[in-house]
């Protein structure tokens, strides 16, 4: 069995977890996620807590227990927290603005780029250099934001580009003569 597997997941007040055949349903403050279960591993609530149980002694079962067990740590901390990444903007006139459920980017090309959000997914701009990206599935908030990134990727020798809050973008020395 996976070493992740063995730790229950807690569910706070707040949070409902609905366990049935086929799919694992989680409710919470900031809406309703579903994960599609096998039978390879048994999701069981007691007390408070989600735990995972391999049922049959197969290689993908022990693995898929780890992996379910991740995924439903994320749903609860969704549902209850929520997720968000924060991009930057960097370049000379590289500017972004929230219109309704999309995103309007000007970044350097004779037109602009509007990104439409999925839904489930708030985006904010703080200031004209700043994107934050909210909502309750990582997965979905981390696609958005890679997305975004993928329009304009940070280039080696100015750092110009979108770039993760946290990303570190290391510059290369130009070519001597």
């Amino acid at each position: 069995m996976s070493r992740i597997a063995k730790y229950p997941v807690p569910v706070p007040q707040g949070v409902e977890a609905t366990i049935s055949e086929s799919q694992i349903v989680v409710k919470g403050p900031l809406g309703s996620l579903t994960q599609a279960l096998k039978g390879d591993v048994v999701v069981a609530q007691e007390d408070g807590q989600l735990t995972f149980v391999v049922a049959n002694d197969s290689r993908e079962a022990k693995a898929m227990s780890g992996t379910l067990r991740a995924l439903v740590a994320n749903m609860v901390t969704g549902v209850s927290k929520g997720f968000e990444r924060k991009l930057n903007l960097v370049g000379v006139g590289f500017r972004a603005q929230v219109q309704g459920d999309a995103l309007k980017l000007q970044l350097g090309f004779s037109h602009d780029i509007v990104h439409s959000m999925p839904e489930g997914i708030k985006v904010e701009c703080p200031t004209q250099t700043e994107i934050v990206i909210k909502g309750s599935d990582k997965q979905v908030v981390g696609q958005v934001a890679a997305e975004i990134r993928a329009y304009r990727e940070p280039e080696p020798y100015k750092g110009k580009g979108v770039r993760y809050a946290d990303e570190r973008v290391i510059i290369k020395e130009t070519k001597k003569k």
